[in-house]
Parts: C-alpha cells; structure tokens; sequence
C-alpha cells in the first residue's frame, strides 16, 4: 500500500513545471536520535541514509540543483568532540558515495568556508568534486561550513577590493553584481526552500538568494523524511502561484 501511494504522489508531479533548484534544512538528526533513546551521532548517520534517497529520488525526477545544509559556520562552536565526529563522518560518506554519484551522473559542488574545513576532508571532497566534474545530471551543493551572513560580508569585501583596485566602478554595482560574487554565482536561486524539523525559520541560509523562494516547512524529522515527503513539497510547490511582485492579471495574460 505504501509502494502505490508513493507512485501516486509522484505522478502527480507536473515535469513541465518542476522547481529547478531545490534547497533543503536538514533538521532534527540529533532530536529524532534522542527519540530513540541513542547519541545524536546516531541520528547524523540515519540522516546521511536520508541524504542518499533523497538525492536518487531528486536525480530521477530531473532535478538540476539540490542544495542541502550540511554544516553551518555556527555549528563550529558545538562541542569538539561532535565536530570531530561529524567531520570524520564526511569524510567517509563522501568515500563511500563518490561511486554511486559517478553512476548516477550526479556532479558534486560546495559553498562556504572550503578552507576552515580540515585537510581530510578537503581532500576527499576536493578530489570527489573533479572526479563528477563531466556529470551532467543533478548538481548536488554541499553547503559547508556555511551561513548566509559570512557570504554576504565576503562578496562585500571582494567587491570593495574590486572597487580598490580600479576593476570596478561603484556606480557600476548592481543586484547582478552582487549575486556574481556569491558563492552561488553560477547556480539558479532555489524555487524551493523545504525544512524539516517542525522549526519556522531558515537559519542563516542563502538570505540573499531566498527573495522569492517558495518555503515548505514539515514536523517530520531529517530521519523521517523520505522521497514521499519530496514529492508532496514539490507538489505543494506546483500549486502555489510565482507572481514576482507582479499581479494575477499580469501573470495570467
């Protein structure tokens, strides 16, 4: 019964009208461990199984960009001794799924902080990063050690070097050349922004790029949420109206 109302949820999904990037929070690994009466690194590996069905169901429905917050540059001040853990636990998912993104024609890609990260894991996502450099399918963008905040002031800064050292006119700075130092520069804006965990806000992620993103919220924990939740997001998103500040009329003319 399960099996049919999944493939009922995705066939009610219009191919015509899919969001082209999706961004996703990925909240509550720790709370839905505590749940189970287990330490929350239990939950962050549940939620790396999580991470690989939704990227495989996101891939066949023929989305172009998945983004997922991974780590943000807050998560830095938890406790060392879970950020040690969560740094060794990406390093070897990112070992271990480099084959299954190769066969699944998925290209790897990150924002943020790359150089903060320890030199393991810069290393196995670096070289996982060339290896799906020709794949033409998903792109998957890994947001690490990342907030939108530490973006923002760092395109500021390059663009008042840009602006120093005569590349640039002030009169010239547009929205566009703002978006053009993001880290996200060469990406779509997300249509879709979902978080899971019952919480209401986007904590610190893609500010700027989120003006005109669709926000889906869900009590399902990161654990709990399966290509089902995916398709009923990406459903409510095909039936909500994008106007752009422009109204009804003027959208349906």
């Amino acid at each position: 019964m399960l099996a049919i109302i999944k493939t009922m949820l995705k066939e009610q999904i219009d191919s015509a009208r899919l969001p082209q990037h999706i961004a996703i929070i990925m909240d509550g690994n720790g709370r839905w461990a505590k749940k189970q009466g287990l330490v929350r690194m239990y939950g962050h590996r549940e939620g790396v199984q999580v991470v690989h069905r939704i990227t495989e169901a996101a891939a066949e429905l023929g989305i172009a960009y998945l983004t997922l917050y991974t780590f943000s540059t807050e998560n830095w001040s938890r406790p060392q001794e879970e950020v040690d853990a969560l740094m060794n636990l990406l390093v070897d998912t990112i070992a271990k799924e480099t084959d299954t993104l190769m066969k699944n024609n998925v290209r790897l890609l990150t924002i943020g902080d790359f150089d903060r990260l320890p030199e393991q894991a810069k290393g196995k996502f670096t070289q996982c990063m060339q290896l799906t450099a020709g794949n033409t399918g998903l792109k998957l963008v890994i947001a690490l050690s990342y907030s939108a905040r530490w973006e923002i002031t760092h395109a500021a800064k390059q663009i008042a070097i840009a602006v120093q050292q005569g590349a640039l006119a002030v009169d010239d700075i547009s929205e566009a050349t703002v978006a053009s130092f993001l880290h996200t520069a060469d990406m779509p804006d997300p249509d879709l922004l979902i978080r899971t965990g019952g919480e209401l806000r986007i904590s610190n992620f893609l500010l700027y790029q989120a003006a005109y993103t669709e926000f889906y919220f869900t009590d399902k924990l990161w654990p709990e949420f399966m290509p089902d939740d995916l398709y009923t997001a990406i459903i409510a998103f095909q039936s909500r109206e994008r106007r752009f500040g422009k109204t009804s009329e003027q959208i349906h003319r």
